[in-house]
Order: structure tokens, then C-alpha cells, then sequence
């Protein structure tokens, strides 16, 4: 991986990616959520005009999907408002912003989800908040969305669903795939990326790390799922491929 990285600054580095990241990429600047708000504008302004970064990896946000019902209020602030902030911030000092996204945006009718397919109809309010952010963080004028989906380094729960598909992995497995990303940030001509590994249903991806999780159905959760998000990657293969070559 390259160490001459441009100047970057990552929001929500105390976060669970941001944590994996930070151990990737040492040099980049990542303040947690007490040196940078992402809800506080002129916060976000200070700390950007004070860095001056090339590069904004965005990936503060909400992420507790169940939670978010009830605090839709905090969703909306962190995922919507942060990054409407962090997008103009951008603009003000001439930085590339790269939006740490997710597959959530689509329906999960379907699955195999290509970088062009229509988002939506989204399922829950956390689903809502990251669309929105995605079209906040399209305000930026140089950007790169990254869709992807990701868990803690253990599969916490009990039981995990079967009738569930996804693309995701644990962080430390797409966490190294995002810091590829993010030394390439720059020249990605892209403005959607999706970074995620193969096509599993949750309970699959469950016992990887936790041979005692039971078989349970989505419909036993507690907050409306989507059925199959998985995300086709072919077009970050194909930039990864020539990555490869010119090394």
C-alpha cells in the first residue's frame, strides 16, 4: 500500500471503522467526536481551514439501525446535517470528499446492486438518513461515495438471519479494502463505488466467528429489513485490477 498519502483528514476516527482505518493508515488526521462535531458547522469549518486536507473521508454517522426509530432526531443531525457540513466545508477550502455510505439505500428487493441502480424505496428511517446523505455529500464538487457494510470484529447476537443477504463483512476484513480506496481517492474518476465482498446470506457470514449462532428470519427482528442488498463490485474490481498493474 502506498505511504505517500496526500494530507487527509477522516471524521469519526474514534468510530468502529474509523478505529481500524487510523491503524491502516497512521498518517492521516482523524480527531474523534469531542476535537470535531460534524453537527457543528463552525466547528467543522475551523478544524478543515485549520488542516486544509487534499482528501475528507467522511465516516462519522449514526449506524444503530434499531436505534434509529427512536432517535431519529440524533440520525437525522449526525447523518444528514454532518454531512451537509462536512460537504460545504469541502467546497470552501477545495477538498475531495469520500462518503463512507451503505448498501441500506436500496429497497433489498433484488440484490446485486450496481453503482447506477435507483436507490430506494428505503425500509427504515436509518435507511432514509443515508440515502439523504448521500445526496448531501453529492454537494461536495469533487466526491466519491463508497457503499459499503460492515460489522464488529465478533458477530455480537445470538441468532442471525438466514433469509438475510448481504455483501458485508467484519471491519477488519473491508476496513483494508477502504484504505486501498482512500490511497487512490485522488484519481478515482468514479463518483459511486461499491466496496464489500461476496453475495451471503447473515447467518453464513455469523458463523465465520461464532460457530454457537442460531438460524433465526427476519422477520423476527425488531425493525423492517431489507431482504438482499447485496452489491456488485465489478466496477471497483476493475479499478483495483489496474491498481495492481501499475505497482
Amino acid at each position: 500500500m502506498k505511504t505517500h498519502l496526500p494530507n487527509i483528514l477522516m471524521t469519526g476516527g474514534n468510530g468502529r471503522l474509523g478505529s481500524e482505518l487510523r491503524a491502516l493508515l497512521p498518517q492521516i488526521v482523524a480527531p474523534g467526536s469531542q476535537e470535531l462535531d460534524v453537527t457543528d458547522a463552525p466547528q467543522v469549518q475551523e478544524v478543515l481551514e485549520r488542516v486544509r486536507p487534499k482528501l475528507i473521508v467522511h465516516a462519522a454517522a449514526y449506524t444503530n439501525v434499531s436505534k434509529a426509530e427512536q432517535e431519529r432526531e440524533a440520525c437525522w443531525q449526525i447523518n444528514v446535517v454532518g454531512t451537509r457540513n462536512m460537504a460545504q466545508a469541502a467546497n470552501r477550502i477545495g477538498a475531495k470528499l469520500l462518503h463512507i455510505s451503505t448498501d441500506y439505500v436500496f429497497s433489498g428487493n433484488e440484490g446485486n446492486y450496481r453503482e447506477e441502480d435507483t436507490p430506494g424505496p428505503v425500509v427504515n428511517y436509518y435507511s432514509l438518513s443515508k440515502l439523504l446523505a448521500e445526496e448531501a455529500a453529492r454537494a461536495a464538487q469533487r466526491h466519491l461515495i463508497v457503499r459499503t457494510s460492515f460489522r464488529p470484529r465478533e458477530f455480537q447476537y445470538p441468532v442471525a438471519f438466514s433469509d438475510v443477504y448481504t455483501s458485508q463483512d467484519y471491519v477488519d476484513i473491508i476496513a483494508p479494502l477502504l484504505a486501498e480506496v482512500i490511497t487512490h481517492a485522488l484519481d478515482i474518476q468514479d463518483e459511486v463505488l461499491h466496496v464489500v465482498t461476496e453475495r451471503k446470506s447473515v447467518y453464513d457470514l455469523a458463523r465465520r466467528r461464532n460457530s454457537e449462532v442460531q438460524e433465526g428470519r427476519r422477520a423476527e427482528a425488531n425493525v423492517v429489513l431489507p431482504g438482499d442488498v447485496s452489491l456488485n463490485t465489478e466496477r471497483w474490481q476493475h479499478l483495483r485490477a489496474k491498481w495492481r498493474q501499475s505497482e
